[in-house]
């Protein structure tokens, strides 16, 4: 499953959390929204000529700054950049999008970068 490969690799790179959902909250891992936190969903895949395709979108959240939303997701395109010669299984993988998308209903603060990524 290609969600829990840059999962895991994302977990392994960034100092903030890393989660395929937002947290619950309040809960016992997390009584309040950390500061800082990124999750990943994949939002499209196919499969042709048995090469598997999937879009992966990574949104980076601070709750205190949009500058530090837009630093987070520095560090998530960094990272992905390192992807494909860090796994075998991605052959390549092809920043499509990367944009301020701030959830106005909750005013947090959030960058989405979308990858398309071949395995």
């Amino acid at each position: 499953m290609i969600e829990k490969t840059v999962y895991d690799y994302l977990n392994g790179c960034m100092s903030v959390p890393v989660m395929m959902e937002l947290p619950e909250v309040p809960s016992e891992d997390y009584p309040t929204f950390p500061e800082e936190f990124v999750v990943l969903e994949k939002v499209a895949g196919s499969v042709t000529d048995h090469i598997n395709f999937a879009t992966i979108a990574i949104q980076s959240y601070n709750i205190k700054s949009l500058y530090g939303a837009a630093s987070l997701d520095k560090q998530v395109r960094n990272a992905m950049d390192a992807i494909a010669g860090s796994i075998d299984s991605i052959s390549e993988c092809q920043l499509t999008a990367d944009t301020n998308f701030t959830d106005v209903s909750t005013k947090r603060y959030r960058y989405q970068c979308l990858y398309n990524i071949y395995y």
